[in-house]
């Protein structure tokens, strides 16, 4: 198989991994969840995030890369008293460094593909289910 089709395998399963992760989620806690943020290198990875989008059904906003830093200067920031509150911190953020939105598409054949997605996994024994 060639390097695209294994890039393209890891990323669909980590994406449908992001899936069965939500519905862990969903059957503990009694709210929706309406936006999956990806920080870090992997909001650059346009790929897996639309494909996180497209499996969850949920937009997935991607950004800022430099989350850890970002995040360790403005909470220091706030402990110095120049930032009032975790929303002001979050408004700092989202005004200062680009994101991006990723919508969902193809639902149905994602849904389809979820579907093969855990029949594989039980078929490999997988130790924990979706």
């Amino acid at each position: 198989a060639a390097v695209g089709q294994y890039a393209r395998s890891i990323l669909e399963g980590l994406a449908m991994s992001y899936q069965c992760t939500l519905d862990k989620i969903r059957r503990v806690q009694n709210q929706s969840i309406a936006t999956i943020h990806i920080v870090g290198g992997g909001a650059r990875n346009a790929l897996l995030c639309q494909m996180t989008a497209n499996a969850t059904g949920i937009p997935v906003v991607a950004g800022p890369v430099e989350a850890t830093a970002i995040g360790n200067v403005l909470v220091q920031a706030m402990a110095a008293g120049h930032i009032a509150s975790l929303n002001e911190l979050r408004a700092i953020v989202r005004n200062s460094f680009p994101i991006k939105t990723y919508s969902p598409c193809d639902e149905d054949i994602w849904k389809e593909q979820f579907q093969r997605f855990q029949t594989m996994r039980e078929s490999c024994n997988a130790t924990e289910e979706c």
